[in-house]
C-alpha cells in the first residue's frame, strides 16, 4: 500500500488547506479499505472523485442545470428540448427551485436501475463523492457497506460514507483495472457513464500523477 500523505493528497487533488483537511481522512481510508493501493491508481481515483463532486465541495448533486446545460448533459431520449426550456434556469433565476430539480431529477432518472417509483429519480439522485445514483445502487452499495440507504439516502452526504462509497463504486466496478492501464476515456466511461467531464478528468488526473508519480 502506497502511503498517501496529507500534503500529497492536498497536491494532488488541488485543494485548499481547509478542504484537504476535510477530506484526507475520509478518502484515505477509503483507498485502504478498497484496494487503491497505488500511485497511479490513487491519482486515478483522486482525479475522478474531484470532478464528481466539484471539488470535494458536493456530497449531493447539483441538479441547478441551464437550459443548455441539461441539452447538453443528457440525451434527448431522458429530457427533450422542450422540457428543458421549462424547466432549467429561467432569465432572471440564479438557482433552479427545488420542485424544478426534482422534476429533473425524476425525468432523467427514472424508470431504469430500479428506479420505479414517481419520485425515485428525486430520492435516489446523485449523493456521495462518486455521485452514487439510482436505487439499485443504493441497495447494493448498502449491502456492502451494511447501511440501510434505501431507508436513509441522505447518509451518503456525510463525508466517511460519502468516501467509502466512492471506494466500493470503484472496488466493485473494477476501476483499478482502467486506472492501471492508464486509460481514463475508459475509466470515465466506467464511472460515468458517458464521457461527461473527460476534458477536466484528464486535467485532473494529469496534476495528481505529477504529484504522486513524478
Amino acid at each position: 500500500m502506497f502511503t498517501l500523505t496529507a500534503n500529497q493528497f492536498r497536491r494532488a487533488a488541488n485543494l485548499s488547506l481547509s478542504l484537504s483537511a476535510r477530506w484526507y481522512g475520509p478518502v484515505y481510508s477509503a483507498m485502504q479499505e478498497f484496494d487503491i493501493d497505488t500511485p497511479i491508481r490513487q491519482a486515478a481515483f483522486i482525479a475522478q472523485i474531484y470532478v464528481e463532486s466539484t471539488g470535494f465541495t458536493r456530497t449531493v448533486e447539483n441538479l441547478n442545470y441551464s437550459q443548455q446545460g441539461l441539452i447538453d448533459t443528457f440525451p434527448r431520449k431522458r429530457i427533450s428540448i422542450e422540457q428543458a426550456r421549462k424547466l432549467g434556469r429561467q432569465p432572471g433565476e440564479k438557482v433552479v427551485p427545488i420542485e424544478r430539480q426534482r422534476q429533473i431529477a425524476n425525468l432523467v432518472y427514472g424508470g431504469r436501475f430500479g428506479n420505479d417509483s414517481p419520485d425515485d429519480g428525486w430520492t435516489f439522485r446523485g449523493r456521495g463523492l462518486k455521485q452514487i445514483t439510482f436505487y439499485d445502487n443504493y441497495l447494493r452499495c448498502g449491502h456492502a457497506l451494511e447501511l440501510d440507504f434505501i431507508a436513509q439516502p441522505e447518509l451518503l452526504e456525510h463525508d466517511e460514507l460519502a468516501a467509502r462509497s466512492a471506494g466500493w463504486f470503484w472496488y466493485a466496478n473494477h476501476c483499478n483495472q482502467f486506472a492501471d492501464m492508464e486509460d481514463i476515456t475508459g475509466l470515465t466511461e466506467r464511472i460515468n457513464g458517458g464521457r461527461n467531464g473527460l476534458d477536466a478528468r484528464q486535467r485532473q488526473y494529469a496534476i495528481a500523477r505529477g504529484v504522486l508519480c513524478p
